[in-house]
């Protein structure tokens, strides 16, 4: 029988567990990879956009958001452990009793500990190439950083929920599709509408924080405001990943999981 979406989302939580298992700080290095993908994407996706924000032009949100598509690339792709899809894949497993929510707990721990590291690291590599350096090619970044740090605590949370079910639909309904071609075009375009929506999403946010901190920025950018968008954030993220996709998934197919539902 063909494994269905849903079974391939168990089967990889239950693999980043026995990774777990097996080793804990192998487990933290994928966390830490997977957030540098992440810095990867949101350095493409500024560097590009401030050529467009320079000029006052509308293609600026578009532009930047088809490259940072370069991330949930890279991350499927090329590996790693990211806390945003692990929300919606332990939930999953939890939920069919397939993990222990203990076990949960611990996994994203590792994986939100992991991606914060990893993010700090790259902006650190960032800031020793010198590439931000100039302040005409990190306006669009330090603009939308100052944006996301003074933002409305609750304002921030249910972007926060927005995001996370799209970012994790985005890994999951590439699932349904053969095709690698077909797979690539339905995340790039699901990340583009989440960059141009103005969601939330706390890894991104990490990344792009750290990297404006180690750059010259203005007063207004500081690590109260790190906090006052990440923990509001993370939140809405955590109910994104784990209620909307997680927990519905599973009440939704619960009657016949193991057969493919979803197209119904």
């Amino acid at each position: 029988m063909e494994v269905t979406p849903l079974l391939k989302v168990e089967e990889l939580a239950l693999k980043k567990q026995r990774v777990f298992m097996q080793s804990k700080y192998r487990y933290l290095l994928r966390a830490i990879i997977a957030s540098m993908f992440i810095g990867f994407g949101v350095i493409v996706a500024f560097k590009t956009g401030n050529f467009f924000y320079a000029v006052g032009s509308p293609f600026t949100y578009p532009v930047a958001g088809i490259t940072f598509g370069a991330a949930i690339i890279l991350i499927a792709y090329g590996g790693g452990d990211l806390f945003t899809g692990n929300t919606f894949y332990f939930t999953l497993a939890a939920l069919r009793k397939k993990m222990r929510w203990m076990m949960v707990i611990k996994l994203s721990v590792f994986s939100y500990l992991g991606n914060s590291i990893g993010a700090i690291v790259f902006a650190i590599l960032i800031w020793t190439t010198g590439l931000f350096s100039n302040t005409s090619t990190n306006s669009f970044l330090i603009t939308i950083t100052e944006y996301k740090m003074t933002a409305p605590g609750m304002e921030l949370f249910f972007r926060g929920i927005l995001c996370n079910w799209l970012i994790c639909l985005a890994f999951f309904i590439p699932m349904n599709l053969k095709e690698e071609g077909a797979k690539l075009f339905v995340m790039v375009i699901l990340v583009l509408c989440f960059f141009i929506s103005g969601y939330e999403h706390s890894i991104a946010n990490m990344c792009t924080f750290a990297i404006a901190l180690v750059l010259p920025h203005p007063e207004t950018i500081t690590l109260t405001g790190v906090i006052h968008n990440l923990v509001p954030v993370t939140v809405g993220n955590i109910i994104g990943g784990s209620v909307l996709m997680g927990y519905v998934y599973y009440y939704l197919n619960k009657p016949n999981f193991g057969e493919d539902v979803t197209e119904e």
